[in-house]
């Protein structure tokens, strides 16, 4: 199962996570930040959170905002409760995707940067999204795109030498599992990180 490969993957990387990606993190996190545009009163879901740093840039200016972080790796949690001890109001939890351990109708906005193409089963992702979201809350997805070329590139070399991985999709693609998944898409956009990495960020709805 690609789950746990990206699990042993993840906690062998969770020590130097942080140093290794920290350019990449942080340009990543910021635009999903200033996409997302949370409200301090929001209940927020954070899926494939690793070591927390998208919970550290939020609660930095929101120090009670409500907060949920969801990862298969439990070595990367460690890093993240680490490093978000002194802030009761956020939560962290190891689970997968497809199996978030709330209730129904629980979140006001579910956020997910950088980890769409790990998915082993996209449509049942964001089935299990939809189930915890209020009526009316939210998804914010950042990912590759595949309409790059440079994401075509590393999407066949890592097909083929990262057992994690498991495939990025276009933005075409992308929109169309948040369609069949019944979520209004409200704002989508594709940008360039720099000459190597291309994304597509997208919001969508629980009608």
């Amino acid at each position: 199962m690609a789950e746990s490969v990206v699990q042993q993957q993840y906690d062998q990387l969770a020590k130097i996570y942080d140093r290794r990606w920290r350019s990449y993190i942080t340009k990543t996190l910021l635009c999903l930040q200033d996409w997302a545009k949370i409200q301090p009163s929001e209940t927020v879901l954070d899926i494939a959170c690793g070591t927390g740093e998208f919970e550290r840039m939020l609660l930095a200016n929101h120090p009670t905002q409500t907060m949920v972080g969801l990862d298969l790796s439990s070595e990367m949690l460690t890093v993240a409760q680490a490093k978000l001890k002194d802030y009761p109001t956020v939560t962290f939890h190891q689970s997968s995707v497809t199996a978030i351990p709330t209730a129904d109708d629980f979140f006001d906005v579910v956020v997910c940067a950088n980890a769409f193409h790990y998915f082993d089963a996209p449509l049942a992702a964001l089935a299990e999204m939809r189930r915890v979201l209020k009526p009316s809350g939210r998804i914010v997805i950042l990912d590759w795109c595949k309409d790059f070329l440079f994401c075509r590139l590393y999407d066949v070399i890592l097909s083929r030498l990262d057992p994690a991985h498991k495939q990025c999709y276009t933005q075409a693609e992308f929109h169309s599992f948040l369609t069949s998944s019944q979520f209004n898409i409200q704002a989508a956009q594709r940008l360039r990180l720099n000459l190597a990495w291309g994304l597509m960020v997208a919001t969508a709805t629980k009608p």
